[in-house]
């Protein structure tokens, strides 16, 4: 189990606010706007903000993550907003998608240690059909030090030499370390240091 456990997410996710905000994450909605709706999969999803604004652009979104909290906070987003999810629950690590299923994947701000982001990014692999993307920003190592998200744990932040080892077998289209400004709810808020990877299958 990832040094960041299903019960202190919940007690995060507990918040009456949504956390990391309602809206889109920038570069995910940057990237999603330039593809052709089709069938989605959100990894580790939290409370809904990517799931609930692809829906809103015509894709057929699953969703998952291991916190029934933030399910909970999902489809209430979801219903809000008068779209429709497909939200699991499910340890990521265990989590099997179908193959070949997903014109593409999205990953935004993923928490797991090294043997379980294998497992999980593989199974992203697996999950896309022929010429499907993968859409992913997560915390760099850099964000080390900087109190505007994400765990201060080295483990679990990323080099793009990660993120292209992780994602062998991928064209890499977008790979790119990034500071950018966070403005997503309470708790990511300020300069923060990403890397932001699109690729393709």
């Amino acid at each position: 189990m990832s040094k960041i456990d299903k019960h202190s997410w919940d007690d995060r996710f507990s918040a009456a606010d949504y956390v990391y905000g309602t809206e889109p994450n920038s570069f995910f909605k940057e990237q999603l706007d330039k593809l052709n709706p089709g069938r989605l999969l959100m990894l580790a999803e939290g409370e809904g903000r990517n799931a609930v604004y692809s829906a809103k652009m015509n894709w057929q979104v699953d969703a998952v993550d291991f916190s029934s909290q933030a399910r909970i906070k999902a489809l209430k987003l979801a219903a809000n907003e008068k779209v429709n999810i497909n939200y699991s629950l499910s340890d990521l690590t265990l989590y099997q998608p179908t193959g070949n299923l997903y014109d593409a994947v999205g990953i935004i701000f993923f928490h797991f240690e090294r043997p379980e982001i294998e497992k999980i990014f593989a199974s992203a692999k697996k999950a896309l059909k022929k010429d499907g993307i993968i859409i992913c920003e997560v915390f760099s190592k850099n964000q080390l030090g900087k109190t505007s998200g994400g765990p201060q744990v080295p483990d679990l932040l990323f080099t793009t030499d990660e993120i292209v080892e992780l994602f062998h077998g991928l064209k890499s289209i977008i790979l790119e370390e990034r500071n950018v400004l966070l403005n997503e709810g309470i708790l990511h808020q300020g300069e923060a240091s990403v890397i932001n990877y699109v690729g393709k299958k």
